[in-house]
């Protein structure tokens, strides 16, 4: 076990067995049917590749939006905002009022993005 990162190279070593310890525990079901061992491993591998995010890149963790994770879909997805509308069943101007902050989404606008774009329903609600 690396006890602490000391360049990019372990950084990205410790990024790959997180992903691997994520990816098992998505094929047994969840983090819940993971063994303790491999629970235990990936809490300490977070904390040394935070510390490093903290220390060394400094990352700044970015305030999630509505309208950042829309934005984000939209570019995920190769869509302009008019096709965006047209998926979600708004009108183009709804769309772009909400997303630039104009207008506060409203209940249609939030099922439509939860519904079409598989944004959580409990981040739609903790951030409307």
């Amino acid at each position: 076990m690396i006890g602490k990162i000391r360049n990019e190279a372990q950084y990205n070593q410790v990024l790959s067995l997180i992903e691997k310890i994520i990816a098992n525990a998505t094929d047994k079901g969840g983090f819940n049917y993971l063994p303790e061992d491999e629970k235990e491993e990936l809490a300490q591998l977070s904390i040394i590749a935070e510390k490093y995010e903290d220390e060394v890149l400094k990352i700044m963790p970015l305030p999630l939006t509505i309208s950042a994770v829309v934005q984000h879909k939209i570019k995920e997805m190769n869509l302009t905002q008019a096709k965006l509308a047209d998926l979600l069943g708004l009108g183009t101007a709804k769309l772009s009022q909400i997303l630039s902050g104009k207008r506060e989404p409203d209940v249609t606008f939030l099922k439509a993005v939860h519904n079409k774009l598989g944004i959580s329903g409990d981040f739609l609600l903790e951030n409307a």
